[in-house]
């Protein structure tokens, strides 16, 4: 079931679109990147695929985004919107925190104090373009929760060999910050999109639902 409703943030209208399990085991929460919106390939795969396996998907809108602005407003009110975000899902299930990109990185500083079970971290930005001495490795571990990332092989912010050898990791092959593949690459985009799906969901079942259910 979808539906989708308005909140308020400390920096104005925050949007809320939900793709309800019939049987919620579990709620990802996501946040999109600093250069595009909640209709990103890998959010979109992940709220029509995950919610028939018990996990209801909530993409978040931020002020900005929604307000027609181009560019994203500072780290602090991408959390802040966040927050927003995950206190109006308070309910009985566990929840994870996830985005893309900048989304990612959010999720990473704010799950934590959100009380989330895990973080789901699509396209980390480990550092800037050609910047890889600008690490941003220290926000990826600083949750102490779960953490998967899902990391293009071709990414330009963090191939998937400059994460540690300890990272829960999900490489896409052929896969750039976008997780955009190549028209004759190792895999086709389709292809792509459900390494993304399975990965998460494998995930999930495995270090969020389980536990829940064993709890």
């Amino acid at each position: 079931m979808s539906s989708e409703r308005i909140i308020p943030t400390p920096h104005g209208e925050g949007r809320l679109v939900t793709e309800r399990a019939r049987n919620t085991l579990a709620t990802l929460l996501l946040s999109h990147g600093a250069g595009g919106g909640i209709e990103a390939r890998d959010l979109e795969a992940l709220a029509r695929h995950l919610p028939r396996n018990g996990i209801t998907v909530v993409r978040f809108e931020q002020p900005w985004r929604r307000a027609g602005r181009k560019i994203a407003g500072p780290p602090p009110t991408l959390d802040a919107g966040l927050r927003a975000a995950a206190n109006a899902l308070r309910g009985r299930t566990p929840l994870v925190i996830g985005g893309r990109s900048a989304g990612a990185r959010s999720a990473a500083r704010s799950a934590h104090s959100l009380g989330a079970a895990g973080v789901l971290a699509l396209s980390f930005p480990l550092h800037p373009p050609g910047r890889p001495e600008k690490t941003r490795l220290d926000e990826l571990t600083g949750s102490r929760l779960p953490t998967l990332v899902i990391q293009g092989e071709r990414d330009t912010m963090g191939i998937p060999e400059e994460f540690p050898a300890d990272t829960d990791l999900c490489v896409v092959p052929g896969g750039d910050h976008g997780l955009k593949v190549p028209a004759r690459g190792p895999v086709s985009q389709q292809e792509a999109m459900d390494i993304v799906v399975e990965a998460t969901l494998e995930w999930m079942v495995r270090e969020i639902t389980g536990n829940a259910v064993t709890a």
